[in-house]
């Protein structure tokens, strides 16, 4: 019985300008989420809430509503408003990271008194805090 020898050759080595872009790709791939939920039961369900992240107009939020969204990680800045009080807040994200806010619009000194009465609005205070999860690191 006759042996048959196969010759098989390596694939080539990847250029390092290959590689580069390979990473680039994947460094392109990695993504963080940032929510903002308006959906507390202190609510007091009126005046809508203006998010922008990043110097972007994401949503206009009602009460019980919330907005998503895909982010590169790193450094960025959440501005809510409800066109009286404006909140702006700093936070930064890891790879795969998920940030989420509660945005809040509440009751307060002065909501119902005769100077919101008198100016035609109620002053509704805002409020928004960072949620955290269970495991989460900050």
């Amino acid at each position: 019985m006759a042996r048959t020898t196969v010759l098989t050759e390596a694939p080539p080595e990847p250029t390092v300008a290959e590689l580069d872009g390979l990473i680039a790709q994947l460094k392109a791939s990695w993504t963080s989420r940032v929510t903002v939920r308006r959906q507390s039961k202190d609510d007091v369900g009126f005046r809508d809430i203006y998010v922008s992240l990043d110097d972007e107009r994401i949503a206009v939020l009602y009460n019980g509503q919330e907005v998503s969204r895909e982010v590169k990680p790193g450094r960025h800045r959440l501005r809510v408003h409800n066109t009286l009080f404006w909140k702006t807040i700093d936070f930064e994200l890891q790879v795969g990271e998920h940030a989420s806010f509660m945005v809040v619009n509440r009751r307060g000194f002065g909501t119902y008194s005769i100077l919101a009465y008198l100016i035609g609005a109620n002053i509704l205070y805002l409020t928004v805090e960072r949620e955290s999860f269970p495991g989460e690191r900050r």
